[in-house]
């Protein structure tokens, strides 16, 4: 019978795929393509094909039914078959399937609200979590970050939501739809980006999040305000993970999500970082190149080094290194990486003929 759909193409799983993997594509792609943050052509049709993809590969029936039959046999009808099947009918021993068309329900039912994005507090049980770092500039895009019905999310120029700051993974609890008593929310993720003087010196980032308190005395839930302090090490490397257990949204039947901090290298004007090297690229002339020169190289500590050039050749290719003006290593501070100088060398647009003449008969072949 033909296949109709691909549903696994469509959450981008392979056939063997596990119930944690399909929860954590819909997931993925859910938040991608919801119309409320993507508008896009094709975003909300997206959004919907996502949906119907999780509700049948998510129901072990449903998808026992479609591996075998492909969706025209699932949506069809499977003759032999007693009672029906959830979001289809099923008389005199068959069954047939059909989407109810709304994939904000679906998504309702996965993250516990239908727009995580439209206000702080929600009165379902997705994980509301707002970050705000006090360190960064009111206008960073970084600057403000969460998941959950927020107020503050992290749009950036024209509203484009930066879904790369953040990313939900997979707890005990699993998506939202877990049955285990005291299951845990799943993690949340937050890039933090710091400056490579930041890194070379160390520095401490506050914090602040706004999270869902639940009353000892059992009444509604209420904001509580905290600040976490995040003291970057010397050295750190990006990719570095910072965990605070528990710190997210209460639940009655949850425990509060772990919240992780990464540490991620902000662009710097003047180095690229190499592991605890750093380098730095010198534009010079072809004549400077050629007939030497001396270059004043800047380093993270604002201290200039001289760099003598006048008794060779630089080539495209040439790299100078300054031993110990590097980041500390994240594990001996007091040991440093170098500082590496690469050339840019600019080349004339043109050539005037005698210019070419004298350097006919004076360049070497």
């Amino acid at each position: 019978m033909k296949m109709g759909r691909d549903y696994y193409k469509t959450l981008n799983i392979s056939k063997t795929a596990t119930d944690d993997e399909i929860k954590k594509a819909y997931r993925k792609l859910a938040l991608k393509y919801h119309p409320d943050k993507n508008k896009s052509p094709g975003a909300e049709e997206k959004f919907k094909e996502v949906a119907e993809a999780y509700e049948v590969l998510s129901d072990k029936k449903k998808r026992d039914i479609y591996d075998k039959y492909g969706e025209e046999g699932l949506k069809g009808g499977i003759p032999g078959s007693t009672g029906g099947m959830p979001g289809g009918g099923g008389t005199g021993g068959s069954f047939s399937y059909s989407y109810h068309g709304d994939p904000r329900a679906t998504f309702a039912q996965f993250f516990g609200s239908d727009n995580p994005f439209s206000n702080f507090f929600s009165s379902g049980t997705g994980p509301n979590l707002f970050f705000q770092d006090d360190d960064m500039d009111v206008d960073s895009p970084f600057s403000n970050v969460g998941m959950g019905g927020m107020g503050r999310m992290p749009f950036g120029p024209g509203g484009a939501f930066r879904s790369h700051s953040f990313n939900i993974h997979p707890g005990a609890g699993g998506g939202g739809r877990g049955k285990e008593r005291l299951s845990q929310d799943p993690t949340i993720e937050h890039d933090l980006y710091v400056t490579l003087e930041d890194v070379y010196r160390g520095c401490t980032k506050k914090m602040k999040i706004s999270r869902r308190v639940m009353p000892p005395d059992g009444g509604p839930p209420t904001k509580e305000d905290k600040v976490l302090t995040i003291n970057v090490k010397p050295g750190w490397k990006a990719g570095t993970r910072i965990t605070f257990q528990k710190e997210g949204d209460q639940g009655v039947s949850k425990i509060p999500a772990d919240i992780v901090f990464i540490i991620r290298d902000k662009p710097h004007p003047l180095f690229k970082r190499e592991g605890s090297d750093i380098r730095y690229t010198a534009k010079i002339s072809l004549k400077e190149a050629l007939c030497g020169t001396i270059v004043e190289v800047p380093t993270l500590t604002g201290e200039k080094l001289s760099l003598n050039l006048t008794q060779e050749v630089v080539k495209p290719t040439t790299v100078k290194r300054f031993r110990g003006k590097g980041l500390p290593f994240p594990k001996d501070a007091s040991r440093k990486g170098d500082l590496l100088v690469a050339f840019d060398i600019k080349f004339p647009d043109s050539v005037c003929q005698s210019v070419k003449d004298i350097l006919y008969d004076t360049l070497p072949n």
